[in-house]
């Protein structure tokens, strides 16, 4: 099927995805330039904001608005552009397209067409948030915004609750405070890394905890987009947490779980003691008398 389709579009033109910098104009690629000046189009969050990055490296294509408010019709114009050959460059206000941005929809349109998508590297303001932070970056995951929508956004916390990969998230400044709010009562008292301005200069690294960062800016207005690169889940909290739970249990009720689970009453045992931190022979002592 994908072979099909690639035969079919082998005449269209490519997408390409342009990062576009997130502040320092000096961190704009050269192919990105190249690129932005030899395609026929360039589809943009925002022309006005696009305009000046265009006149300051003295491009000359035309733009069209792709943003969330246009982004299934302008898409499917888009593909008609496209598979009549010519080629597209998709770019955001600042950063990489399609990243919490509406380019993942002209993305997913172009592999069903069977046009070539190609993306060109380059500042993305989560990973440079992310090397900033101080936390661990062997294994994170990106949240984007958190939803609107209560009961969505209930479930979503939840689930960063037990979250224990280092998480990222965007804030805008008027809903900083809430979000805060929302997810110390949620998560606790992390540490969380708050992070504006990047790359620009002005720009703001601030490691903290929830507790100290809800302080501050119920006393200071914030200014800026935000990036949060906040602490997952520790392994010794998840461990206490385990424990507690397990104390809400009888021996017997402990015993009969992992029992159910297809163990034997050998290694139950062995696995209860260890839940509780006791030792095998004390629950062993303990059944006897049951």
């Amino acid at each position: 099927m994908g072979f099909e389709r690639s035969v079919m579009n082998e005449m269209a033109g490519i997408l390409y995805l342009c990062a576009t910098p997130i502040g320092n104009l000096g961190d704009i690629t050269q192919r990105v330039i190249e690129t932005l000046k030899s395609v026929d189009i360039i589809a943009a969050e925002d022309t006005r904001n696009s305009i000046k990055l265009l006149n300051h490296f003295d491009i000359k294509t035309s733009m069209t608005s792709y943003h969330e408010y246009n982004k299934i019709e302008k898409a499917d114009y888009l593909i008609e552009q496209l598979s009549a050959g010519k080629d597209v460059a998709l770019i955001t206000d600042a950063g990489t397209p399609a990243i919490s941005d509406p380019g993942e929809v002209l993305v997913q349109k172009c592999l069903e067409a069977g046009i070539t998508v190609t993306s060109l590297p380059g500042a993305c303001a989560c990973i440079t948030a992310l090397t900033l932070s101080g936390l661990s970056t062997r294994r994170f995951c990106f949240e984007g915004f958190l939803p609107s929508d209560k009961k969505e956004k209930t479930e979503v916390l939840a689930d960063l609750r037990e979250e224990s990969r280092t998480m990222i998230l965007y804030e805008a400044p008027h809903h900083l405070v809430r979000t805060l709010t929302e997810l110390y009562e949620a998560l606790g008292n992390r540490k969380i890394t708050l992070c504006r301005e990047l790359t620009k200069k002005f720009e703001t690294v601030l490691p903290t905890t929830l507790a100290d960062a809800l302080a501050l800016y119920q006393e200071e207005e914030p200014r800026g987009e935000y990036v949060l690169v906040l602490e997952g889940k520790s392994l010794q909290e998840k461990k206490e947490e385990e424990k507690l739970s397990w104390q809400t249990l009888s021996i017997e009720e402990h015993m009969a779980y992992y029992e159910d689970e297809g163990m034997g009453k050998k290694d139950a045992m062995k696995q209860v003691a260890k839940d509780r931190g006791v030792t095998k022979r004390e629950i062993y002592q303990y059944l006897l008398t049951k």
